[in-house]
């Protein structure tokens, strides 16, 4: 499917998550090993939070491997909070517009999975947005409609309800029309202060995901490594598969979970749809 990484914390380069880790996201477009697909070149894109109100997006169709626009952007771009998507498509376009992260206002949303048999479903739930919304849609991806599904439900007033509606709906509208698993996501969604990261399946056998360990704690075990000594202690990472291998720097999400990161450290609670 896909492969994905948000940062939260002081501000870094952007060089410094998705390009010089053992396992960048660069070398994961090629070479995952984890996700459901080992190749992820269909796209990518990097979401960020700067000096304005309204993050900042670069999205392309290249694979991450093949483009030199992000090794020059990542260079140079130092930001506190990065979102960052390399695309395996699911069956709709390679197109710009249907590239993650996608962009509402101070929203940034990306996902990993997809909704089964879109195609058969796609009209019934593009009707249960917001008409105000509808427009923005940009491109033709489950994983847009499905973040102005979140829209419409409230995500701006409290993501975890308007998530577990969002996929409530996705599930009632897949088996009305006798899809048994109707979602497999991992889910990021940001307003530039807080990052909410959901892992949930109909299945209950989700996609991979991360989040690091206490960095502090890293600081003292791993003093000489040189990816950990340019973050800063309030550095927060959640990711669909480890940047590098060292021992306890990576926490698997549990299984129909919702991580919260914020100022003031994470949270981790229960999640699960809710059906109308």
């Amino acid at each position: 499917m896909c492969r994905w990484l948000a940062y939260s914390g002081a501000p870094v380069l952007l060089d410094d998550l998705l390009i010089k880790p053992e396992n960048s996201l660069v070398m994961q477009s090629r070479h995952s090993r984890l996700g459901a697909e080992p190749v992820n070149g269909d796209g990518l894109g990097v979401g960020w939070y700067g000096a304005v109100e309204t993050p900042g997006l670069y999205r392309g169709t290249h694979p991450a491997w093949n483009d030199r626009n992000l090794q020059e952007l990542s260079a140079h771009v130092r930001a506190g909070r990065v979102f960052a998507h390399i695309r395996a498509s699911s069956g709709t376009a390679i197109q710009g517009t249907n590239c993650h992260p996608f962009r509402h206002g101070r929203w940034l949303w990306m996902h990993n999975g997809s909704i089964a048999d879109f195609a058969r479903v796609r009209r019934d739930l593009a009707l249960a947005v917001d008409p105000e919304l509808f427009p923005h849609i940009e491109g033709s991806t489950d994983s847009e409609l499905f973040f102005f599904l979140a829209l419409t439900f409230g995500l701006a007033d409290d993501p975890p309800p308007a998530v577990a509606r969002a996929v409530g709906l996705i599930e009632e509208t897949g088996r009305r029309h006798g899809i048994e698993l109707p979602i497999q996501m991992t889910v990021a969604t940001s307003d530039g202060a807080t990052t909410w990261a959901f892992r949930y399946s109909s299945e209950h056998r989700s996609r991979s995901l991360f989040h690091s360990a206490d960095m502090t704690t890293l600081h003292h075990q791993y003093p000489d490594n040189p990816i950990l000594r340019d973050l800063a202690e309030d550095a927060r990472l959640v990711v669909s598969e480890p940047l590098g291998e060292l021992r306890g720097a990576w926490h698997e999400v549990p299984e129909s979970s919702c991580l919260v990161v914020g100022a003031d450290g994470e949270e981790i609670h229960e999640f699960a749809p809710v059906r109308s």
